[in-house]
């Protein structure tokens, strides 16, 4: 006889139902976590494409260069030795025979200069002009990274004025020669006309021919300026003058931008000392080390920039205007070229196409009317598609019998326009490029126009294939 205590245990009827219900959320919400888990690994893997508008632009090719002044330059030196004081005035003209410095044999209009017996010499309102205008204008285009300049702005200002007052020294030097009896102190004049420059560098006598790429590091530059008061020797340079007014700029290039040079033949350029502008005739060398340079020779201006020897300059070569295209959005491709007497209209819309000749059923040779579309034309031909036709396949002339093998090809240049939700390439014209964008002709009849959409990357579609993004 079996004892029971009497406790009953009562079971849940629907804890299977329960079970069963919870399997089925986990079922599901597991399927969309994989289905979530493939769609995120599906997008990285997948070449995402990106339209890009069209809009006019231009692109300007204009090239900064730090060139080396030439000029016909002669240096003067000294007959005699002793105190040199000048008083022609660095970068002013002078004619034959005007007073450019003189010579103090015996330092004795030194002594004079640095005593009171020369009283006070006041500048005038011009005279203080001129320095004004001195040195505003090296305020407005001086550059802290060439403080080099300060030292040769130091010495112009320190020639004019001394210049200024020395003026008023002349007739003390006639009073000492007399009251010596004899001439120790000798007026020295310009033997030829020329541009006055009081300093000498050593770059005087070059041609293009003896250029180096050395001697257009600045950095190794070094110009000995000539002061007023100085002791000088017998045969010692005093000064120099610039007497051609044609002058040259060379500066360092490529080949490719010197053939490009060359055969414009003259170029506008650009000082950016003074954004002046003047045209430069062209011409070019290459010396032994492979070193391509090119010389740019004006008739002008010379007297602006004689006292610089490395001139900042500005080359203004192109300004094309256009549709503007990132480089990457460019393409080839291979084309169809027929006939243009081949083409036809016909289907439904009346669409360009040819006769293309098939077999029937019977084996029979028969004519197809097959749509193709035009990406570019020339006189006489036409680039056809290639997806609906193939090499071999022979189309017809209209109302006639004559027939052409398609098999010449060609490539164009051109882009992937997505306006119609495929990629659907449109030829290109350049204009001008650099390594980022070009600009290509606009309002062409296979073309682009501003506003398209265009895919960004062409390497990352096929063509006509259709854009989801």
């Amino acid at each position: 006889m079996s004892n029971h205590n009497g406790n009953i245990t009562k079971y849940d009827r629907h804890w299977g139902r329960q079970t069963w219900n919870l399997n089925i959320g986990m079922l599901i919400f597991a399927a969309i976590f994989v289905y979530v888990i493939i769609c995120v690994l599906m997008y990285f893997r997948t070449d995402h494409i990106v339209g890009y508008s069209v809009k006019e632009g231009s692109l300007t090719s204009n090239s900064i260069f730090k060139g080396l002044a030439l000029r016909t330059e002669e240096i003067v030196t000294s007959d005699e030795a002793g105190y040199v004081n000048y008083f022609a005035r660095e970068g002013e003209r002078v004619a034959a025979g005007d007073l450019v410095y003189t010579v103090d044999e015996t330092g004795r209009l030194a002594d004079y200069i640095n005593t009171s017996e020369s009283g006070e010499n006041n500048l005038s309102d011009s005279d203080l002009t001129e320095l004004k205008t001195e040195i505003s204008a090296f305020v407005n285009r001086f550059d802290r990274t060439q403080f080099s300049d300060v030292y040769n702005f130091k010495y112009s200002v320190e020639g004019t004025a001394l210049k200024l007052s020395n003026y008023n020294l002349l007739a003390n030097a006639d009073a000492l020669n007399n009251a010596s009896g004899s001439t120790f102190i000798n007026y020295r004049n310009a033997v030829k006309s020329g541009i006055v420059i009081y300093s000498v560098d050593g770059y005087e006598n070059l041609t293009i021919e003896d250029i180096t790429a050395e001697l257009l590091d600045q950095d190794h530059y070094e110009k000995n300026h000539f002061v007023n008061n100085a002791l000088v020797a017998k045969g010692d340079p005093v000064y120099k003058l610039s007497t051609d007014e044609d002058w040259s700029i060379v500066i360092h290039v490529d080949e490719a931008l010197a053939e490009e040079l060359l055969e414009k033949e003259y170029v506008e350029v650009r000082f950016l000392k003074n954004q002046y502008t003047s045209w430069g005739e062209v011409a070019s060398y290459t010396n032994e080390a492979g070193d391509v340079f090119v010389s740019l020779t004006f008739t002008n201006s010379m007297i602006t920039f004689c006292t610089d020897r490395f001139i900042d300059i500005e080359l203004l070569l192109e300004d094309e205007k256009g549709l503007k295209i990132p480089n990457s959005a460019i393409v080839e491709k291979e084309f169809f070229i027929v006939p243009k007497e081949y083409l036809t209209k016909g289907g439904n819309g009346g669409n360009d196409g040819v006769l293309l000749e098939t077999l029937d059923e019977e084996g029979n040779i028969t004519t197809q009317f097959v749509a193709t579309t035009i990406y570019d034309a020339t006189d006489t031909e036409y680039y056809l598609d290639d997806s609906v036709l193939q090499p071999g396949n022979y189309i017809v002339k209209p109302d006639s019998t004559e027939k052409y093998a398609v098999s010449k090809t060609g490539s164009l240049t051109g882009v992937y326009n997505i306006n119609k939700g495929y990629a659907d390439f449109k030829q290109v014209t350049i204009l001008y490029q650099n390594n980022e964008y070009s600009i290509v002709e606009s309002n062409t009849a296979y073309g682009l126009n501003v506003y398209d959409y265009i895919v960004l990357d062409a390497a990352a579609v096929n063509d006509n294939q259709f854009i989801y993004e």
